[in-house]
């Protein structure tokens, strides 16, 4: 029962969200073509569910991708650091400034390069969202217990064997935590790298949308773009109770 109860405060506040925002738009506080009233994206989402269906599996293939490049990356970077001290040093600061270039200005080399394909897309979206990933991971690295790699030295293990049995496991949950904040900055990083330079995706949709004043067809795509993320985070969150089942555990103090 209380599971089946967890996503009612969820559902009330939507509703009220989302009644308030329809009362402001029809009593006249904006002009539709600005502020488009929910029912009228809700229509939009019917009328021009062929247009905004292709363009969406264009970027939800971006996304989900582009996510896995950044897990690769910065899980590779997160234990390559852990394991070599010196290269922390000096790839920690780059792999920091890397999250403060724009990314037009990223964006725009890349399509002039690449061209207007998927490679593009996914460069942008790993480099910007590989970062949460790179600080999580070593964050659980770092909880290792410093007694634990110390005794596995009393039995001869070498270092793999220390990492694989010893702190592998510790970074596990924290990889799950960077990869949901992944999933989320994914979604604003593919839309960004549309916007610089595509043809076809919900990025795209939402830049020529508005010069054009379907105000409705752009908030439908973003509405699109949000529940994918949720989605996402659901499935991602489902496999690591599956994968992670200890993490799940009640503590001594009843919780998880």
């Amino acid at each position: 029962m209380r599971r089946v109860l967890r996503p009612l405060p969820t559902l009330l506040l939507l509703l009220i969200f989302f009644g308030a925002w329809e009362l402001y738009v029809d009593s006249g506080g904006v002009n539709n073509l600005i502020l488009p009233a929910p029912h009228s994206v809700i229509a939009t989402l019917y009328d021009d569910r062929g247009l905004l269906w292709s363009n969406f599996l264009v970027s939800a293939k971006e996304i989900v991708l582009g996510s896995l490049v950044a897990a690769a990356l910065g899980f590779a970077m997160a234990i390559s650091m852990h394991l070599l001290p010196r290269w922390r040093g000096a790839a920690y600061p780059l792999a920091i400034a890397s999250q403060a270039i724009p990314v037009p200005i990223l964006a725009v080399p890349l399509v002039f390069w690449l061209g207007f394909g998927l490679a593009p897309k996914l460069i942008v979206i790993a480099i910007v969202s590989f970062f949460s990933i790179v600080v999580t991971t070593m964050s659980g690295l770092a909880t290792v217990d410093p007694a634990l790699p110390k005794l596995m030295a009393t039995f001869d293990a070498t270092r793999w064997r220390t990492f694989r049995h010893v702190e592998l496991p510790a970074a596990l949950p924290g990889l799950f935590t960077g990869l949901k904040l992944t999933l989320v900055v994914a979604v604003i990083a593919d839309v960004l790298a549309e916007q610089a330079g595509a043809n076809s995706g919900l990025g795209y949709i939402l830049l020529t949308a508005g010069p054009q004043l379907l105000t409705a067809e752009a908030f439908a795509a973003a509405l699109i773009l949000s529940l994918f993320a949720m989605l996402l985070f659901a499935l991602l969150t489902a496999a690591e109770r599956l994968t992670l089942p200890w993490a799940y555990q009640p503590r001594g103090d009843g919780r998880s």
